[in-house]
């Protein structure tokens, strides 16, 4: 009797030590394991502006940017969302997709990349692509899939009303955040570096940094200018041009106040227990991707040690 209790003691343990792994640093937005492969939900498209439509669900946003050529896609969710995502584009214009920009390298973002025409232009921030041939899904054949261009700090695509400008400002959510500026309807489409109002998403993994993130989000906010509109990341509903400037506050305040408590002697721990988003940030949600605030403690004193 008492090996049978022993027996299921360290059975259920590995139970628990599985399951925890199982939810530990999924890329943000990916769906996260339980029992099985979970079935995609239907997608949801709504206009933002003349010419460009934002797909919600299963994974990150995606922007289908309608040009005198073709669709350009931003972002490919899931894996597994490419006939999907094709039917809503389909439900606004009869147009093939000649291009997709990946804004980074997260599984949400790229993972249905192989769902379309290798044959068109796939475009990334060469630290995205870097990261990208680490990754499964892009293994032996389905590397044809992964960007065929890339840019270091910017770049420009097609040309008048279809032209989109690509940026680059350093390291947030990754260390190759790509910003996707269509300059003709004044609006822009920011990946996960503002996926939505909460605290950060820090892949240290894949080079994302807690002390930049919020320089980087002030770079974009004064260096963008001309958008009335951004599609975030992960937001249902469309920010503007304030809402990023006070995303970019809100990041660098919480800095300043990981280095105060630094300078008090707090653990990480003490630091995590006695956080709070600040009334002037009031419905900010906390984020528990990459570990949560604690995650986000421990890389900003990892970084402010160096």
């Amino acid at each position: 009797m008492r090996r049978l209790i022993v027996l299921g003691l360290l059975l259920g343990m590995g139970a628990i030590t599985i399951a925890a792994a199982s939810f530990q640093n999924p890329p943000a937005g990916q769906r996260r394991g339980g029992g099985g492969q979970q079935a995609p939900q239907p997608l949801q498209i709504q206009k933002v502006k003349d010419n460009l439509y934002m797909i919600i669900g299963e994974g990150g946003n995606t922007a289908a940017f309608i040009t005198e050529g073709g669709v350009v896609v931003v972002d490919t969710k899931n894996p597994g969302n490419g006939p999907a995502i094709l039917d809503k584009i389909k439900s606004v214009t009869p147009k093939p997709v000649v291009m997709i920009i990946n804004t980074h390298t997260h599984g949400d973002h790229v993972g249905s990349n192989e769902a379309f025409s290798p044959s068109i232009d796939f475009v990334a921030q060469e630290n995205t692509k870097a990261n990208m041939v680490k990754m499964d899904n892009f293994k032996g054949d389905k590397a044809q899939f992964l960007p065929k261009k890339t840019f270091k700090d910017k770049m420009k695509l097609l040309k008048g009303k279809d032209e989109i400008d690509l940026y680059y400002f350093g390291r947030a959510h990754t260390n190759g955040d790509a910003w996707v500026v269509f300059p003709a309807i004044r609006a822009m489409h920011s990946g996960d570096a503002f996926a939505a109002k909460n605290t950060p998403i820090i892949d240290v993994n894949n080079g994302g940094s807690a002390v930049e993130y919020g320089k980087t989000l002030s770079k974009a906010a004064s260096s963008i200018k001309n958008v009335d509109v951004i599609i975030t990341g992960h937001s249902n509903t469309t920010m503007t041009p304030l809402d990023l400037k006070e995303y970019a506050e809100f990041n660098n305040d919480f800095i300043t106040w990981v280095q105060g408590e630094m300078t008090a002697g707090k653990t990480v721990d003490q630091a995590a227990m006695e956080f709070k988003v600040p009334e002037k940030y009031k419905g900010y949600t906390v984020s528990t991707f990459f570990g949560g605030v604690k995650g986000n403690i421990q890389t900003a004193y990892n970084e402010l040690k160096k």
